[in-house]
């Protein structure tokens, strides 16, 4: 007999973007009933009709992936729409959740939530201790705003745990390519193939390249989102998912290069935005939990590129 969802039933929003897409192909999902609606199914941003669907389905545990997501640009041209969006989304899921008495929930954060001057690596204890990086604030508020939901709930119940992951960059397989979209590996990733097949010699980095990102692979994200999944209970209320060190955004671009194959040089544009100096997570929690990513940035990237050849070729 199989075990296919021994563990329950569970509501993943978010279910066809990366990080769900990651969590619906492990190999440790099996263990679940994963219910995945689809935006056209179910719009998170309708209050009553989030609340209507968590009730009926009547899930064991919600994983909360959905969100409003792009890169820099993308933040920086609609600040309303990933404040509205996320802060609805966000609401709406958790307060549907404790509506119904979904007695575990799993809110996924994202790393832009600590103060932009917060120095590295980043402890869980930081977070409202200073401003936000002005290029993504929108986004961080609502994803501060969930995380504090997920708190002020477990204070008043007890019995629900809901608690917050907070990864650092991810990169992977059902990424977004696409430049005006995309996160910065995904990006870099088709910039290069783009000038390998083109036969140019130069690609362009915004910056200097000096600035330092930590980027861990969402199979691996999947990974730790699953784990916890099984035992709630034992998380810290809010805990880092991260790879523990990071690289400088030339490192990055060396890396995809070296992937792709592309031996070309690379030139710098100093007049563009390039975020915060600095963002590495701090571990501890993480550590204490006992999980560490698997997946080093070669294969990473690897897999991502191959991942990246085969949309190209669909």
């Amino acid at each position: 007999m199989s075990d296919t969802g021994h563990r329950g039933r569970m509501l993943l929003t978010g279910g066809r973007g990366m990080v769900g897409c990651n969590i619906r192909e492990h190999a440790r999902a099996a263990e679940w009933d994963i219910l995945a609606p689809t935006s056209a199914e179910l719009d998170l941003t309708d209050a009553a009709a989030t609340a209507a669907y968590i009730a009926h389905e009547a899930p064991d545990i919600i994983v909360h992936a959905a969100g409003r997501v792009g890169g820099i640009q993308a933040n920086i041209a609609n600040p309303v729409a990933f404040l509205d969006v996320n802060t609805a989304i966000g609401r709406n899921v958790i307060m549907g959740a404790r509506a119904a008495g979904v007695p575990r929930l799993i809110n996924l954060a994202s790393t832009c939530i600590y103060p932009r001057t917060a120095p590295s690596p980043l402890a869980e204890e930081m977070v409202l201790t200073g401003p936000l990086e002005p290029t993504n604030e929108g986004y961080a508020l609502a994803k501060i705003m969930a995380l504090r939901l997920c708190q002020y709930i477990r204070t008043e119940t007890p019995d629900l745990q809901y608690k917050t992951l907070i990864p650092c960059n991810l990169y992977g397989r059902h990424d977004t390519f696409d430049a005006a979209a995309s996160h910065m590996l995904p990006a870099v990733i088709a910039k290069i193939h783009e000038a390998r097949t083109a036969g140019r010699d130069t690609v362009e980095i915004w910056g200097d390249g000096t600035a330092r990102r930590e980027f861990m692979y969402a199979g691996d994200l999947a990974e730790a989102v699953l784990r916890a999944a099984g035992d709630v209970d034992a998380l810290p209320d809010l805990m880092n998912v991260g790879v523990g060190t990071d690289h400088s955004i030339n490192a990055y671009y060396a890396a995809a290069a070296a992937v792709i194959g592309w031996n070309g040089q690379f030139t710098h544009d100093l007049s563009k935005p390039v975020g915060m100096k600095q963002k590495l997570c701090d571990t501890s929690r993480q550590t204490a939990w006992g999980w560490t990513p698997q997946t080093d940035l070669q294969a990473g990237m690897a897999a991502t590129y191959q991942f990246y050849l085969e949309r190209l070729s669909s």
